[in-house]
């Protein structure tokens, strides 16, 4: 599950920055990704944990499996270094070390259990999360850069953490029908559907790394609220402070990831006040009189066109 959920943060971030940048939350951007293969196979890893996940609910509470999910983050930064050529700053590779401590201090002290279902108030509270966070996304969508991507990333999350608490007593269904009946599958799907396109959106800004800590971030709290207080999750007796101390140093190192934003292969941009600049393989682009726009790059092999920002070149990878 974790490895699946890394190799599917890192293709569909890959899909995400060949993909027009788009400061709409706009559903469309979902059909235009999966013109990619790279964000497909990634979307099949994608579906590859979310089963594994939705299995594991069943009897572990969901402060462990989010937990674990969020994992994936390790891995989608070891993956980033090893193909994409990513720099991780020391601080942030201290900090992935401390995130994989604080997962395995959760595993430590999480007991499994069974679900208890959700009444009609819990129906009624995700039906208004799904408004709440659809309607946050519609808003944030005008962000940009790292705030843009670490905000986006949150709310992604929060979509993807209804979504587990969801599948938590879905997962104890005793028969097909039962299963296709139960309303909380198709808030599942809703709240997975608004989470994937909060996640491309959040995926087009800036640093993968730092929308996916955001993401668990926020994901992970909620969802363990949630679980300890109506759904039955336990912790081993005499735990409870491997179960604190894991959730705050888990919760510590994602917000500290995204302290280390840094655009790593989204969409060039340039200010409007900044010169056109005319170089190999670079086409010149008009001064915007009002904020920041798009700089349409080229290169004639396809990989290794540069970005203009603030003067800097930086290599990105071109479709």
């Amino acid at each position: 599950m974790i490895v699946a959920y890394g190799f599917a943060n890192l293709l569909q971030s890959v899909a995400a920055a060949r993909t027009t940048v788009h400061h709409t939350f706009d559903p469309g951007l979902l059909l235009r990704l999966a013109g990619h293969r790279t964000y497909l196979i990634g979307l099949a890893c994608q579906v590859v944990g979310f089963v594994l996940a939705f299995l594991a609910r069943r009897d572990l509470p969901l402060f462990l499996v989010q937990a674990s999910v969020a994992a994936g983050l390790g891995v989608t930064a070891v993956l980033g270094v090893l193909v994409l050529k990513w720099r991780l700053p020391a601080a942030e590779v201290v900090l992935l070390v401390l995130l994989f401590g604080g997962i395995t201090a959760l595993v430590l002290a999480a007991e499994p259990a069974p679900s208890r279902q959700l009444g009609t108030a819990g129906l009624v509270g995700l039906v208004a999360a799904l408004g709440l966070i659809a309607g946050s996304g519609f808003f944030a969508a005008r962000l940009r850069g790292a705030l843009g991507s670490v905000v986006l990333g949150s709310l992604a999350g929060m979509a993807f953490s209804a979504a587990a608490v969801a599948a938590r007593p879905l997962a104890s269904a005793d028969s097909t029908e039962a299963f296709v009946r139960d309303p909380l599958l198709y808030l599942l799907i809703a709240h997975s559907v608004v989470g994937q396109l909060l996640l491309g959106l959040a995926m087009q800004r800036g640093s993968t790394t730092a929308a996916v800590a955001a993401m668990d971030a926020a994901g992970a709290v909620p969802a363990a609220i949630v679980g300890l207080l109506l759904l039955n999750d336990k912790i081993w007796p005499g735990r409870e402070w491997l179960a604190g101390l894991g959730f705050l140093v888990t919760l510590a190192a994602v917000v500290g990831l995204t302290r280390y934003a840094e655009p790593q292969h989204h969409h060039a941009t340039a200010r409007g006040r900044e010169p056109a600049m005319i170089g190999a393989g670079v086409v010149p682009v008009q001064a915007a009189s009002t904020g920041p726009r798009s700089e349409t790059t080229t290169s004639t092999g396809g990989v290794g066109s540069t970005e203009m920002v603030a003067g800097r070149r930086r290599p990105i990878t071109r479709s």
